[in-house]
């Protein structure tokens, strides 16, 4: 059975750091997986962040976080990590990971087949 758990969610200031871990299990990520990281703001639509493809090792960061948010991978713990530094207000949402059999990156949330439950990030002062 595929199952995926974040954590690593919580409350921090402006400028503050977070990392999440979304750990893995019934799979391995070390085998044509792509690991993607997602979002939703209440009242927003759901957001990609951040993805990682265990194939290649290839990532993709949104404009929005670029800069900020570093995407990792541990084979050895089936764990994908997102850290976040210098958060904002406007990064206050539920994050999700999400995984998907491909050999590549992919962005399109409707492809990805297993799903998380989710960890909330607030950033507020």
């Amino acid at each position: 059975q595929v199952q995926l758990v974040e954590s690593g969610g919580g409350l921090v200031q402006p400028g503050g750091s977070l990392r999440l871990s979304c750990a893995a299990s019934g799979f391995t990520l070390d085998y044509h997986v792509t690991i993607g990281w997602f979002r939703q703001a209440p009242g927003k639509e759901r957001e990609g962040v951040s993805c990682i493809s265990s194939t290649d090792g290839s990532t993709y960061y949104a404009d929005s976080v670029k800069g900020r948010f570093t995407i990792s991978r541990d084979n050895a713990k089936n764990t994908v990590y997102l850290q976040m530094n210098s958060l904002k207000p406007a990064d206050t949402a539920v994050y999700y990971c999400a995984a998907v059999k491909a050999w590549t990156i992919v962005t399109v949330a409707t492809v990805y087949e297993y799903w998380g439950q989710g960890t909330q990030v607030a950033v507020s002062s």
